[in-house]
């Protein structure tokens, strides 16, 4: 073992035996090593930041970079080997089975997720790990309950996303700190594969989720630098393609963009998590309180904009400005339900497609035939980079507009308590991404769910009947929905939802909400991996 290295979990150890090899382990120290302390004054910063906007500091178009914003003849990398194309997305967690079926789906590429579609655990961390591994070795075939399932001639072209910057990995310590969970995924992925896929004729691809700032963007160059030059390929192999999914980062796409460009591949409207972005860092804002969340569509100002202004980005630098994820999943049982879901899907698609996007997300194979043919009906070439779109003109005010049409239900409250304690469960017990209600629910759509009933009850919001959100409202609905957690989501256990009733009841009565509630629940992944989490005990 690596000295200043340890491993405090013994789960998954025929996995860890395969993956956690010396060499992999001493290349997670020197990224440990290297990129720690910037990473922790990044995270500073961001604190710092949320402190300017409470105390009404509006967020703007940062002004000491304005020279970057104006040069016209900067432009990004070309698109690696593979990523010419990506008019279609599947994304998912990194199960065999799933990767197999998402790699066969006839999407244009997968992306294996350690970010928001996992819950941590260091089982799904490291057999993800092991999976992805023999995928692209093409050794991942396997026959489970007599069923074969074996990869295809012609798989999707892979990425991974790793999990954010704000995320430790708390089963793994360097000099007794934690390594960020970021540079974990990153770094085991990139050490095992990246040979192996320049053999294949791809390369080491990514999504970067959850960034607040261009400098943030600077520490994935730095690490993506370093790590070249690490294990000895060229410079400017790897391609990255950043999620637009915080409302900082709107006002930063350009910067973003400039300081990946060796080894960008665009940006990816990150819908679900910008709206809970947009909540959480106008949190102070009482003009900033949005309607149930069905109402809060890509098509309202704000979101709007954000689309306009990142697929204007994006082409003006020459890179893929991909569509966000369609949540819908195939209604087997029930045709008539189906058919209105799916016009959903293709309605979506098309106003990617229209407005200029170069691709789209979606959650499930089945739904892979309706983008498809939504895209090669109205997309002829391989993207859209020729779409200037030089018409979009799009101000700071658009991008913070409060005009969004609706109201706030008890519907809309129920939803969000039942989608909240559901995802929580699932997740404490380590599945991060469920059906409900025929939606694929990840921590992004919780996210939302938990920030809204935590502004309305701070707001005193109404609800359309005119009765007034309380704490004690909240807990009332609460208690009523748990009931019907489980007929929902059945592998939610009792234990794990009697914690997410208790989170979500004291969530609703802070002063502010928490950063995110992977970082809440994340003692009880640890502890569950035989950690005692010291890191996180005052949580507890």
């Amino acid at each position: 073992m690596v000295a200043g290295v340890q491993i405090h979990t013994k789960v998954a150890q025929d996995a860890q035996s395969e993956i956690l090899t010396d060499g992999a382990v001493a290349f997670l120290a020197a990224l440990h090593r290297t990129f720690e302390s910037t990473r922790q004054s990044l995270l500073a910063a961001r604190d710092d930041a949320q402190r300017r906007f409470d105390s009404g500091v509006p967020l703007d178009f940062p002004p000491e970079t304005a020279h970057i914003r104006a040069e016209p003849s900067w432009h990004c990398a070309p698109p690696g080997p593979g990523l010419e194309d990506r008019r279609v997305e599947i994304t998912g967690p990194t199960d065999r089975k799933m990767v197999i079926n998402a790699l066969n789906s006839g999407a244009k590429t997968f992306m294996a997720d350690f970010e928001d579609s996992s819950a941590p655990t260091f089982a799904n961390m490291i057999i993800g790990q092991v999976n992805l591994r023999d995928a692209i070795n093409r050794q991942i075939d396997f026959v489970s309950s007599g069923k074969q399932y074996k990869l295809s001639e012609n798989p999707a072209v892979l990425l991974v996303r790793p999990r954010g910057w704000h995320l430790d990995e708390t089963r793994v310590t360097v000099d007794s700190t934690p390594i960020s969970g970021s540079l974990f995924d990153f770094g085991l992925y990139f050490y095992t594969n990246a040979h192996e896929l320049i053999k294949r004729g791809s390369g080491p691809f990514f999504y970067l989720p959850k960034m607040e700032h261009y400098l943030e963007a600077r520490l994935w160059n730095d690490v993506f630098l370093f790590s070249q030059s690490y294990i000895g390929i060229p410079h400017n192999t790897i391609r990255a393609t950043v999620l637009i999914e915080t409302l900082p980062a709107a006002f930063q796409m350009e910067e973003i963009l400039f300081e990946l460009r060796n080894h960008s591949a665009g940006l990816n409207c990150g819908r679900w998590d910008y709206i809970f972005s947009a909540i959480k860092k106008r949190r102070a804002d009482r003009s900033a309180v949005l309607p149930d969340r069905k109402d809060v569509t890509m098509t309202v100002p704000f979101m709007d904009a954000y689309v306009r202004l990142l697929i204007q980005t994006c082409h003006r630098r020459k890179v893929a400005a991909m569509g966000g994820m369609s949540a819908q999943i195939p209604i087997k049982d029930d045709p008539k339900a189906n058919e209105v879901a799916m016009e959903k899907v293709r309605a979506d698609k098309l106003r990617e497609v229209t407005a200029g996007h170069d691709g789209t997300w979606i959650a499930h194979p089945l739904i892979n035939q309706i983008a498809r043919k939504v895209f090669d009906e109205n997309m002829l070439g391989p993207n859209q980079y020729h779409v200037r779109r030089e018409d979009v003109k799009v101000a700071a005010a658009d991008l913070l507009s409060s005009n969004v049409p609706g109201k706030i239900t008890e519907d809309g409250i129920r939803s969000n308590v039942s989608v909240a304690l559901a995802y929580c469960g699932a997740w404490i017990g380590g599945n991060g991404c469920i059906p409900v209600s025929y939606l694929m629910e990840d921590a992004a759509t919780a996210e939302i769910a938990r920030v809204q009933l935590w502004q309305w009850v701070k707001y005193n919001s109404r609800l359309d009947t005119g009765e007034q959100i309380t704490a004690p409202y909240v807990d009332r609905i609460i208690s009523e929905q748990a009931s019907s957690v489980q007929k929902i989501a059945p592998s939610v256990k009792d234990d794990h939802l009697k914690i997410a009733i208790k989170y979500l009841m004291d969530q609703v009565r802070q002063q502010w909400p928490s950063e995110f509630l992977t970082s809440d629940l994340m003692p009880y992944l640890t502890m569950a991996d035989g950690v005692e989490d010291k890191w996180y005990r005052s949580v507890l």
